[in-house]
């Protein structure tokens, strides 16, 4: 079986270097000033592609003895899209470099959080190609 072009593009270790694990760090000490104040891990997962654009998501992990749900407003994507730390704008550019040859990122946009469990919650992040002939995800 074909793994397709920008699965094999997107993986765990590539977005993990993308969105290191010393973002969720730096993200609550700007937040609450301690670190240890947040009740969740931040990772960055690629979910797909389909007619022109990547879908991403951030996944919030509740961390162990915190309350996610508890922690969780009605607004993260407007923090997260607001807060440099996060640096949405940078993964972007990132991203744009990593896709080299098969478009290029003209637009994103967060959506509004889901809740996948008491335990996870996601942020789709989507991500909008041009110059991409692909309708779906391409196989290499």
């Amino acid at each position: 079986m074909e793994i397709a072009v920008f699965d094999k593009m997107f993986t765990d270790h590539i977005l993990t270097e993308q969105f290191p694990p010393e973002r969720t760090v730096q993200f609550f000490e700007v937040l609450f000033g301690d670190n240890s104040e947040g009740a969740y891990d931040i990772a960055l997962k690629y979910s797909g592609y389909k007619n022109n654009t990547l879908y991403f998501e951030f996944h919030l992990t509740q961390r162990k003895g915190r309350c996610l749900v508890c922690s969780l407003t009605h607004g993260p994507p407007e923090v997260f899209s607001r807060y440099p730390v996060i640096g949405i704008k940078e993964i972007v550019q990132k991203i744009n470099e990593i896709i080299k040859g098969h478009g290029t990122c003209t637009d994103w946009q967060l959506g509004y959080t889901q809740q996948i469990s008491e335990q996870l919650h996601v942020i789709p992040l989507k991500i909008t190609l041009a110059g991409n002939t692909f309708a779906d995800n391409p196989k290499p």
